[in-house]
């Protein structure tokens, strides 16, 4: 017997078990041989990480659609795995050797760090794994790969080879983002844009050869002007452009510098001038190059001063007692340095103005510390080849995106790409295959042996040593090991997870994964690293399988708070998933995922709206109760077609409309209206009306019409199951088990799939991998004519009731105005309905509508309610005024708000949003209540 409440917390466990034990999600099934294969594979989450609500989002919108495919017969792989997430990882580790006061990792040295690493991804690496089996994720969790295993390492140095030995990766002195804490460069998402309260500093250099004559240049960072290698000037700027060919004096360093014309120099911003350091400024850095500038970078790795013995910054330059202090401040932090500078400046009377002034300020997401733009060796992508392919998949409709407007976003990324730098300076990582000569000389090769192979030969080529010294040194492993120097630097984890979708599969080797489920069919990921990891899996795909890696990229919205702001641990407005899943339970939360997953809109979420779907899944349990005591039991081999009691033909011509609803819902990635389907057709179609209507059979006597009625209502729900288990798979699992012709013990859902299907008489197949409901004779428009037409009725008359503001209580008689004999006879026979459910005293047939009575419109006929003595017609008019008044007063305050464009430009985004919404809401209120009156005119 059913439980009389539903406890996901007690049903969850024992399902996610009994799935896993039963190897429901394993790709390449037998039974599934010849079946079209269904391939996604999943954004590794880093392997520090911990389910947030943006990991609940994505996949469950994949599981979705891996359940719907699995249940529509396809070989599903959804491949699972983690990142190894290089700067987050080391950090965690050397954030616990700190705690437990153990030698740091500088200390401990290379190798014994990064066996701790490993120690601790062995203890701590899957939390993140067994929370996405709490979510209900249908992985072949079989299959699970790690950025770092053995295989994907693999790939990643075949990888790195051979691109370098295609001239596609190659070392370059560029700038990068720098982080002075970590000491390692890091990428663009790696970095947060803060607002910071600062100043803009105006400082005079002078003009050579011009006395008393200045160029006035504005700055956030005064501290980078001694690395300044130029002034910028607009060409057509009037008052400033004599000077271009001129050279301006660098004050407290003396380095002349040219003054050079430059479309980059906005004359209405700022002085009109730029100071230009390229080493310390990526858009400097484009100019720079433009006019062949010198690079001069003052910083160390640390942030601080490095002007002793500073080559490039020494060079040129006279002894003076400027220098002198100048040199002095080595060593300093660049934000003491900044002060002192800006003394100076003032001291020399060369600091023009000081206003304040709001800015963005870079920020490491992991250190919080300012980064900088530094000039640094690196190792690069060359992006720009790689693209062009990549970029042409995408025009020509290989790859498309849902919603299509993020292919502009993808196209402007693509086409305006930069180098990518893909080293970074830590020790957790896939290390650089590149090894260095005594002389410098780079050996790039996937092993060791192989790079000192080739140091080898080029030496005794070019008579560095001889072919006998060389053999030496190969035959002894010491030598071998000591005659190459091998690159310190670990490659940037979005390397390794560019080749996600072929690597997993096995590539290099030719692997039956890789024949059979590659390219994979759709990647479901979020706007933010469209370019960070979309572009780049579009790039490696196309250049190493020669194939794009998934035919369909859906991008999903954020999860934002109710109010519609971001979620921050700084705003205390974050909401775990995984305290709403102790809560409400996993289905809930999937659904109220699924149901807000609007294409192109931002989902705000509520414990409301969650609690409210428990509140489905609680509909859901007690319809099944309902069922099982009033005897209604699965029948094998049962079909609807043959019904003969319209209320049954017309609950199978609903389903049937609603399995269409969803799968076509499903098939278009509009994951909010295939949820909305199903809601609907559950909760209103079979919950509030079917089983309505139907009570009086089934608690009347045995008869074929029972028994047909029984049958049908058990179909339905077993329909109904089918259709939310992509949704809500715990639920649906366990009522499709426990309402069997032979229920299954809860106990016994813990065995194996074998052990599930011991009995004959029991379901054949797990629901996950039962077959998906597509139905053919189902469609009776006669049948939904005949109850469509009875709820249509009997919810107009109770909406007038709410709308008027009519207790319940109040019986009304409802008059049916010149309507066809058809009609006349639909309403006799479902008179005693009609009158229960829309609390109606009698039912009358007229030719004209009599006075003081509001009008219907019924599926094209004349329903009316007799209002006279029932309510007070101008009080009721008044009260709709009175509230239409204030719609409209609403609406007016918002549209001055929205209309003001320092309210729109200052105003949160969320904010700005909740307008909007109030005005919609305003606006349906207004257009309700003029329905509304209008009706009452007719009641005059």
């Amino acid at each position: 017997m059913i439980d009389k409440t539903y406890q996901p917390s007690d049903v969850e466990p024992r399902i996610s078990q009994a799935w896993e034990n039963a190897l429901a999600f394993k790709a390449g099934r037998p039974d599934r041989a010849d079946a079209k294969p269904y391939c996604i594979v999943i954004p590794p989450p880093n392997v520090t990480g911990s389910l947030h609500m943006g990991h609940a989002l994505n996949n469950t919108l994949q599981d979705i659609l891996c359940r719907f495919e699995r249940m529509r017969g396809r070989d599903v792989l959804w491949q699972v795995g983690t990142d190894h997430a290089g700067i987050a990882t080391q950090m965690v580790v050397e954030r616990q050797l700190m705690e437990r006061q153990q030698p740091d990792r500088r200390t401990m040295g290379r190798e014994k760090f990064l066996e701790r690493v490993w120690e601790w991804k062995a203890a701590s690496g899957g939390t993140i794994i067994n929370q996405l089996k709490r979510l209900g994720a249908s992985c072949d969790w079989s299959r699970e790969r790690f950025t770092m295993d053995e295989g994907l390492s693999k790939a990643v140095l075949k990888v790195f080879v051979e691109l370098y030995r295609q001239g596609l990766i190659y070392k370059d002195k560029r700038l990068v983002n720098w982080d002075p804490k970590l000491l390692t460069a890091i990428s663009d998402l790696e970095v947060q844009q803060v607002e910071v309260k600062g100043h803009l500093w105006h400082l005079k250099y002078p003009v050579e050869g011009i006395p008393g004559e200045f160029i006035v240049v504005a700055t956030t960072r005064p501290e980078t002007m001694l690395g300044d290698t130029a002034v910028a000037v607009h060409p057509e700027n009037e008052k400033l452009k004599h000077l271009i060919g001129r050279n301006a004096i660098l004050p407290l360093v003396g380095r002349r510098i040219p003054i050079i014309g430059d479309d980059y120099a906005d004359p209405e911003k700022g002085t009109g001038a730029v100071k230009i350091t390229p080493a310390h400024d990526f858009n400097d850095f484009e100019v720079g190059k433009r006019h062949g500038l010198q690079m001069v970078n003052i910083l160390d790795v640390e942030g601080k001063l490095a002007l002793k013995d500073n080559e490039d910054f020494l060079s040129g330059l006279e002894k003076s007692a400027d220098l002198d202090a100048t040199l002095a401040m080595h060593g300093m932090d660049r934000f003491a340095a900044r002060k002192q500078i800006v003394a100076r400046m003032e001291e020399k009377g060369l600091l023009d103005t000081i206003e304040p002034n709001t800015h963005t300020v870079p920020h490491g997401d992991r250190s919080g510390v300012v980064i900088e733009p530094f000039l640094t060796d690196q190792w690069y992508v060359d992006a720009k080849t790689l693209a062009k392919e990549a970029i042409a998949a995408v025009r020509d409709g290989r790859t498309v995106f849902v919603p299509k407007n993020w292919e502009k976003t993808y196209y402007d990324w693509m086409e305006n790409i930069q180098p990518w730098c893909i080293s970074r300076q830590l020790w957790w990582g896939h290390q650089i295959p590149a090894w260095y000569g005594a002389d410098g000389r780079v050996y790039v090769a996937e092993t060791q042996d192989e790079a000192v192979a080739e140091a080898l030969g080029y030496d005794v080529a070019n008579g560095n040593i001889t072919e006998k010294e060389a053999e030496a040194i190969a035959q002894d492993p010491g030598r071998r090991a000591a005659y190459l120097t091998r690159d310190e630097d670990v490659l940037d984890t979005w390397f390794s997870s560019a080749l996600w979708p072929f690597s997993t599969l096995g590539w290099p080797e030719e692997t039956p994964e890789l024949k059979r489920y590659y390219p994979t069919d759709v990647l479901v990921t979020g706007f933010d690293i469209i370019f960070f990891w979309v572009a780049r899996m579009m790039m490696m795909g196309l250049h190493f399988m020669e194939k794009i890696p998934f035919h369909t990229v859906y991008i999903h919205a954020l999860v934002r708070d109710e109010k519609g702001a971001k979620m921050s641990k700084s705003k205390g407005n974050v909401m775990d998933p995984l305290d709403l899943i102790d809560r409400y339970g996993a289905d809930a939360l999937r659904f109220t995922l699924a149901a807000m997953a609007a294409q192109g809109r931002d989902i705000k979420l509520s414990t409301q709206r969650v609690e409210g779907y428990r509140n489905f899944a609680t509909k859901l349990w007690n319809a099944a109760r309902f069922a099982e005591m009033n005897g209604c039991v699965s029948v094998p081999d049962f079909t609807p077609r043959n019904a003969k009691q319209v209320l049954n033909r017309w609950i199978a011509h609903e389903t049937a409309k609603a399995a269409r609803d969803v799968t076509a819902a499903l098939e278009a990635y509009r994951f909010n209206e295939a949820a909305g389907a199903a809601y609907r057709f559950v909760w209103n179609i079979y919950c509030d009306w079917y089983l309505e209507l139907v009570k009086p059979v089934l608690t009347g006597p045995d008869g074929e019409a029972k028994t047909e009625t029984r049958a049908t209502v058990a179909w339905a729900r077993d329909e109904i199951v089918k259709l939310l288990h992509p949704f809500m798979p715990f639920i649906t699992e366990e009522l499709w088990w426990v309402t069997g012709p032979v229920p299954v013990e809860p106990e016994r859902m813990t065995g194996s799939e074998a052990e599930l299907a011991r009995k004959g008489d029991e379901r054949p197949d797990m629901l996950a991998l039962t077959a998906w409901p597509s139905y053919d004779g189902l469609d009776d428009p006669a049948a939904e004519a005949e109850i469509g037409w009875v709820v249509d009725l009997v919810t107009s008359v109770r909406s007038l009731r709410s709308e008027l503001n009519i207790p319940p209580a109040t019986m009304m008689p409802l008059v049916l105005v010149s309507v066809s004999e058809q009609t006349q006879a639909r309403a006799g026979r479902w008179l005693d309905f009609v009158k229960r459910l829309a609390r109606i005293s009698e039912l009358v047939f007229t030719q004209t509508p009599p006075e003081g009575a509001v009008q219907l419109l019924v599926r094209g006929e004349v329903a009316a309610l007799p209002l006279k003595g029932v309510i007070d017609l101008n009080a009721e008019r008044t009260r709709l005024q009175k509230e239409l008044a204030k719609a409209e007063s609403d609406i007016q305050r918002v549209d001055q708000k929205l209309g003001n464009p320092k309210f729109v430009a200052n105003a949160a985004e969320e904010v700005v949003e909740g307008e909007k919404e109030k005005r919609e809401e305003a606006e349906a209120r207004r257009t309700k209540i003029l329905e509304a009156l209008e009706r009452l005119k007719g009641a005059a």
